[in-house]
């Protein structure tokens, strides 16, 4: 049993591939944005309910240093764009003026300088191959989330404290609240809740270390921190914001999972007991490792789109599945007319997404019915 797949829309990208990273799907349904970044701006084109660009809506914001040197996220309704770099978080706005920034410590290993522009350190070797932090904005637009590296120019929280988790306001650049992030990051990826802006989970990388998954809560005056688990990857989470779509560290157990960070309706899966042995696997394999990949999400409350490109790669075709959360081993694998060539990503609404093999054009895909 399969699901067959439907192709919904075909996105180009607006910048080509040589140029700029790939083309991504933002936001959510009503409010979605193909965005794309090079290394002097980023684009960000909204979208209409049928994946088509809106006339005359691209917004282009100039970026202040190059694509390899952090992260970035675009405001909800396009307006901003928030850079998260080695050693500042930078708001610019589309003319490329920047409207504030908050400089914190360098993500550079080892170097403990506070410095005061990019320039300052764009040419040395060894920051060349930085760390990096992130940011995300609440679902309202009003706030910016940000993982930085401290002590922020102003001070540290403690002698210990390695990374911050900012809270601030994206209209002026006040830091409205700050808490130990409790991690030595490589990386890391905000989520926000869906529909209220005081709740944001925050999924670290640590290399090798581990993975600790945090969720915020910011009441106006204080922002807890509930340090959910030091080895869970947060991938997505559901339209109402009460479940969590987890993958171990060790890419073994897919989950889903309240707020914080309990299993709910007993659903764990371990990739080796639940995904099927690969049909082009060789015949003298008896065991061949399989793991769930980083990637995937939400299609709506209780449906999940998941895959195993990473195990399926020495064997052939990826796969990708479909997963019933009502069911004990609701997994279904996905038919596509041809052969997919990365992972997927949710965009809720029952949709998902994939890039093309040049990676210079999104498609977007819905269930369309189980066939035998």
């Amino acid at each position: 049993m399969s699901v067959r797949s439907r192709l919904r829309a075909t996105v180009p990208a607006p910048l080509p591939s040589s140029q700029a990273g790939p083309p991504e799907i933002t936001g959510p349904p009503g409010r979605r944005l193909l965005v794309q970044r090079s290394d002097d701006e980023i684009l960000a084109r909204p979208l209409d309910d049928a994946f088509a660009a809106r006339a005359g809506a691209t917004v282009r914001f100039p970026a202040p240093w190059p694509r390899r040197r952090g992260t970035w996220e675009v405001a909800p309704d396009a307006t901003l764009a928030v850079f998260a770099g080695v050693h500042a978080v930078r708001a610019v706005d589309p003319s490329g003026a920047a409207l504030w920034e908050v400089r914190h410590g360098c993500w550079s290993g080892g170097c403990e300088e506070i410095h005061e522009s990019y320039e300052s350190y764009a040419d040395r070797r060894d920051h060349r191959y930085s760390e990096s932090g992130s940011v995300g904005f609440s679902a309202d637009g009003r706030l910016v989330w940000a993982h930085v590296r401290g002590p922020l120019s102003e001070g540290e929280l403690s002698p210990d404290t390695a990374d911050e988790w900012l809270v601030i306001d994206a209209e002026d650049g006040r830091v409205l609240a700050r808490a130990d992030a409790e991690a030595v990051a490589a990386g890391s990826a905000h989520l926000p809740h869906p529909t209220d802006p005081a709740q944001m989970g925050l999924s670290i990388g640590e290399g090798q270390d581990g993975a600790p998954l945090r969720w915020g809560r910011w009441d106006g005056k204080e922002l807890t921190v509930d340090c959910l688990d030091d080895d869970l990857c947060l991938l997505s989470l559901s339209p109402s914001g009460d479940r969590l779509m987890t993958v171990s560290h060790d890419q073994d157990a897919l989950a889903v999972r309240d707020s914080r960070g309990a299993v709910v309706e007993a659903l764990d899966w371990g990739a080796g007991a639940a995904i099927p042995r690969h049909p082009e696997a060789p015949a003298d394999e008896d065991e061949l490792p399989v793991c769930w990949d980083w990637a995937g999400g939400f299609l709506d409350e209780t449906t999940l789109i998941a895959s195993t490109t990473e195990s399926d790669e020495d064997c052939g075709q990826y796969r990708h599945w479909l997963v019933d959360t009502t069911t004990a081993h609701g997994f279904v694998p996905v038919d596509y007319p041809s052969p997919v060539s990365c992972e997927p990503t949710a965009l809720g609404g029952g949709f998902w997404s994939t890039l093309s093999p040049s990676r210079d054009v999104v498609h977007v895909w819905s269930a369309d019915g189980p066939e035998g």
